[in-house]
C-alpha cells in the first residue's frame, strides 16, 4: 500500500469509527481516560494498518480494550467507570425527557453489575455489535459468549428487580 492509499484508508477509518471506539472508551475508562485510549488505539491502527481487516471496528474496539487493560489497573478503571456510571444516574434524574425513571433505573443497575457483565451487555446493546463480533472483542468463542452475555442479561434482570422499574430489557437482548 503507498503513502497516499494508507493516508486515506486510515482517514476514512478514523471517520467512520472514532465515535465508535470514542463511546466503547468512555464505557470501559471513564470520561476522564477516553480521549488517551482512543488515541493510542489509532495509533497503533496507524502503526499496523496493514494488519488491520477490511471490517476494522471489532479490530479497532480489541485494541481499544487492549489499550485500557494495558494502561489502567483494574482499581483505576473502576473507580473511574463507576464515577461515570454515576454521573450518568445523576444526569438522568435532572433529565426532562420521556423515559428518564426507566434510563435512570437502568444504569443503576448496571453499576451494580460486574465490569465484565457490563462490558458484554454495551458491546452488543450500545456498541452494536453482533454476538460474533463482540465474543472477538472479548477473546472467546461465539457459544461461550452466548452463555456470558445469558448470565449477564439475568443479573441485569435480577438488578432490575431491586429498583421497580417498566424498562424493557430488549434492549439487550439482540
Amino acid at each position: 500500500m503507498t503513502e497516499p492509499d494508507a493516508g486515506a484508508r486510515f482517514t476514512e477509518m478514523y471517520a467512520a469509527h472514532h465515535e465508535q471506539v470514542y463511546a466503547y472508551a468512555v464505557s470501559r475508562a471513564g470520561r476522564q481516560l477516553a480521549d488517551d485510549v482512543v488515541s493510542e488505539t489509532f495509533l497503533v491502527a496507524w502503526r499496523r494498518l496493514s494488519a488491520v481487516p477490511e471490517t476494522p471496528l471489532p479490530w479497532l474496539l480489541v485494541t481499544a480494550r487492549n489499550v485500557v487493560h494495558g494502561r489502567y489497573r483494574d482499581e483505576v478503571r473502576q473507580a473511574s467507570l463507576a464515577a461515570e456510571l454515576r454521573a450518568w444516574v445523576d444526569e438522568a434524574d435532572v433529565d426532562v425527557a420521556d423515559g428518564v425513571a426507566e434510563r435512570s433505573a437502568v444504569l443503576a443497575a448496571l453499576a451494580r453489575l460486574s465490569e465484565n457483565d457490563r462490558e458484554l451487555l454495551t458491546l452488543v446493546a450500545w456498541q452494536g455489535l453482533s454476538n460474533r463480533e463482540a465474543a472477538h472483542v472479548v477473546g472467546c468463542s461465539v457459544a461461550t459468549f452466548f452463555v456470558r452475555l445469558h448470565r449477564a442479561r439475568k443479573r441485569l434482570e435480577e438488578a432490575m428487580g431491586e429498583a421497580p422499574s417498566t424498562f424493557d430489557l430488549k434492549e439487550f437482548s439482540r
